[in-house]
């Protein structure tokens, strides 16, 4: 049996997921513990991904923000505590269900064979096998590409690509899936300055259209103007939740990234800058908080 046969045979009788209602929870996390090796990176935590909104995960390295997110997309088994994704605990939905429920997009994207661009982004679209909506393939591929500004290599092989386009190859075939949960993890790392923000306002263009989007950001200033809300992680916890101009203030953001940073509104937009300070011409003072 070809491939793609066996993927249809699959499909049959799973439940569609239904479009949510503005701020449903799409994914939720009560309580959560998540250990790796001897650390426990993630201790109590309790966050929701809600329809329609974009939601930021922040903070410095190690604080638990990758764990989070894999935690909220039924990847990784938390210790203590409940993950619920479409109102279900995640473990109640198989691997085919989830599929047609969350997107995920890790922080490296690596293949085996050199494909071609387009049939990575197609691989998006393989959960949908099966189902009324596999005659949705052909435009949600060729959207996602255009979305991301990969149709002009689309017969390239994926191996060929510079770092930053295979992020955003990798990030079309997150949007062919044409989940209603997008999990991204560090989508802007490898792009320069126009891509970060075009990747940014395709998130924006999601929650637009219903679908609760969380992405992991290390770059402040993205996350206070794309996301609905920001929740900043410190040492396995969620220090603070809320629309980014709330909870992005000087002494939260000092203490959190061990580093003094002023915040102030953009002149035209209002928008939060967050800017580390830094000593002015022949001063020595240490601008590091301990």
């Amino acid at each position: 049996m070809k491939l793609k046969e066996l993927l249809a045979v699959r499909g049959r009788g799973r439940a569609l997921p239904a479009p949510a209602v503005p701020g449903t929870p799409l994914a939720e996390v009560h309580g959560l513990h998540v250990r790796l090796g001897q650390r426990e990176v993630l201790a109590g935590v309790g966050l929701a991904a809600r329809a329609g909104e974009v939601l930021a995960l922040v903070g410095p390295n190690g604080a638990g923000k990758s764990s989070l997110l894999a935690a909220l997309a039924a990847d990784l088994r938390p210790d203590r505590g409940e993950v619920r994704i479409d109102g279900r605990p995640a473990h109640a939905w198989s691997a085919p269900e989830l599929a047609l429920r969350r997107a995920v997009l890790p922080q490296a994207a690596a293949l085996a064979f050199p494909f071609p661009v387009e049939e990575v982004v197609r691989m998006g679209r393989a959960p949908w096998a099966g189902t009324p909506l596999e005659d949705e393939d052909e435009s949600a591929v060729a959207a996602a590409m255009a979305a991301t500004e990969v149709t002009e290599f689309a017969r390239r092989p994926f191996s060929a690509l510079s770092g930053g386009e295979r992020a955003r190859v990798a990030l079309a075939r997150v949007l062919a899936q044409r989940a209603p949960l997008l999990l991204l993890d560090e989508p802007t790392a490898a792009l320069d300055l126009r891509h970060q923000e075009l990747v940014l306002r395709v998130c924006r263009e999601r929650a637009a259209a219903g679908d609760a989007v969380v992405v992991v950001l290390h770059d402040l200033g993205l996350a206070a103007a794309h996301a609905d809300r920001a929740a900043v992680l410190h040492d396995g916890v969620v220090a603070a939740e809320g629309p980014p101009a709330e909870v992005f203030r000087d002494g939260l953001l000092s203490r959190v990234y061990r580093q003094r940073v002023e915040v102030f509104p953009h002149p035209r937009t209002g928008v939060p800058l967050v800017v580390p300070k830094r000593p002015g011409p022949g001063a020595t003072a240490a601008l590091t908080v301990s």
